[in-house]
Order: structure tokens, then sequence, then C-alpha cells
């Protein structure tokens, strides 16, 4: 059994935060000030800081690496879901993102570790990532094809 982890990102507006995680999301408010909430990703825990000098751009800065011909963004973060899940996430997601970093989609394709996969930033630039397996436990970790 995987144990949940914790991860405090910035961003730019509370408020903001608030609306894209909690009312676009969906995802369930916990604790908070006036300077952070915690939310509920999937059973872990992901806590918004205010940060309000991110730079020109108000946003914070990422660079991409290739990975099965796309530009991945690093850092990202997300959950790796069951399939049905991440498909209601990705028609979910796709109502309110006009500007996906990588569509949703399924990498390696018939390769060890195949995947659907999806990558867009919240309002603050923080890149996400939404990937799903067949099977989790077979698939996660797999450097041959099961």
């Amino acid at each position: 059994m995987l144990t949940p982890f914790h991860l405090a990102i910035q961003v730019r507006d509370i408020a903001e935060a608030r609306e894209f995680y909690g009312v676009k999301m969906g995802l369930t408010e916990g604790r908070s000030d006036t300077h952070w909430v915690d939310w509920n990703m999937f059973g872990h825990q992901v806590v918004t800081h205010l940060n309000p000098h991110l730079g020109p751009s108000g946003k914070v800065v990422n660079h991409r690496n290739p990975v099965d011909a796309q530009a991945v963004p690093v850092p990202h973060f997300g959950v790796i879901l069951e399939v049905d899940t991440w498909k209601q996430l990705s028609e979910r997601v796709q109502t309110f993102v006009d500007d996906f970093i990588i569509a949703p989609y399924v990498r390696f394709e018939g390769l060890p570790g195949e995947q659907y996969t999806m990558f867009f930033e919240d309002p603050s630039g923080n890149a996400l990532e939404f990937k799903a397996f067949a099977n989790i436990e077979a698939e996660l970790f797999a450097t041959t094809r099961q």
C-alpha cells in the first residue's frame, strides 16, 4: 500500500488557487490560513502557499525535457489514477483548460509503462501531470512488458 505524499507549491493568489483547485478541479479543501491552503488531491496533501513575488510573468518558471517526442515541463507533479478516474478527470479538465502543455493521450503505447497522460498548468504556472495505467502495480515501474 502506498502512503500519501505531501507537496507544498507556490501560488500567486490564494483566491485564484481556491477557484482552480477547489471549484474547477473539485478538490476538497482542508486546513487553511491567509497564506496557504491544504488540498486533498486524490488522498494526497497538496498545499498551495502564497508567493506574491513570482517574477515578471507572475508564474513559476519551468523548463522542458523530451519524453516520448513531447516537451515535458520540469518540475511538475500530479497523481497516478485508475484509468476510469483519469478519463473522468480528463473530461472535467477539458471544460476549463484551454491550453494543455500536453493534451490527453496514451504515451508509450504498446511498450512497458504504457500510460494515459495529460499536462496542464494552474494559474500560477505550476505544471500538473495526471496519468493512469491499466494495471498500476504491474506497469508503474515496469521495464519489460508484463
